[in-house]
């Protein structure tokens, strides 16, 4: 893939989260999602939390530079206004001259800077889906979204439930379409 295309592709992905923050509801901050540990407010902030480590860390910095920083409740009382932020920033920082040229400290050992856009790109997507579920919107994902989201994740599927952060995979439905099949290969029930 291209960096312009990735850039692009990551750029549509923010812009569907963005979409989906945007209509939750207030009274839905609390509600569950797909990802049985976090409420929808956890799940924004949990991405909200991975946009705002990509600046410092395309500058070189590691995660002990920025330590704790980005611990915890990163949301306070604006989640959509600290979102578009994180977003902002994110898109800027893997947008800037040579940034996807670089390497970056991930807690996984050094990580090229591109593959490290394609992860967070497809984190963006499938939690996309993840919020759209718990809210009642729109639940259909792009056909290229899906398709980087798959290429990125099949490689290292099988580890994902492992590493504790994703549920076991699930058989997908019978004449499943490749975002039914994605998600399956991903612990979610379409």
């Amino acid at each position: 893939m291209t960096p312009r295309t990735l850039l692009t592709r990551h750029g549509e992905a923010l812009d569907l989260f963005t979409e989906r923050v945007h209509a939750v509801r207030p009274g839905q901050w609390d509600d569950p999602t797909p990802c049985t540990e976090w409420t929808v407010r956890d799940l924004v902030n949990h991405l909200a939390a991975e946009q705002l480590w990509v600046p410092p860390l395309l500058e070189g910095e590691s995660l002990e530079d920025v330590g704790a920083a980005l611990d915890g409740d990163v949301l306070g009382d604006d989640p959509a206004g600290v979102w578009d932020g994180a977003a902002d920033a994110a898109r800027t920082a893997f947008g800037a001259p040579g940034a996807l040229e670089r390497t970056v400290r991930l807690s996984m050992g050094p990580t090229a800077a591109d593959a490290y856009c394609s992860q967070m790109t497809a984190d963006a997507v499938v939690h996309a889906w993840d919020l759209s579920r718990a809210i009642g919107a729109d639940e259909r994902l792009p056909k290229a979204l899906v398709d980087l989201t798959r290429r990125e994740v099949e490689p290292y599927a099988d580890s994902l439930a492992a590493s504790g952060l994703f549920a076991e995979p699930v058989p997908p439905p019978p004449g499943a379409d490749a975002q039914a099949r994605l998600l399956a290969l991903l612990g979610r029930r379409p």
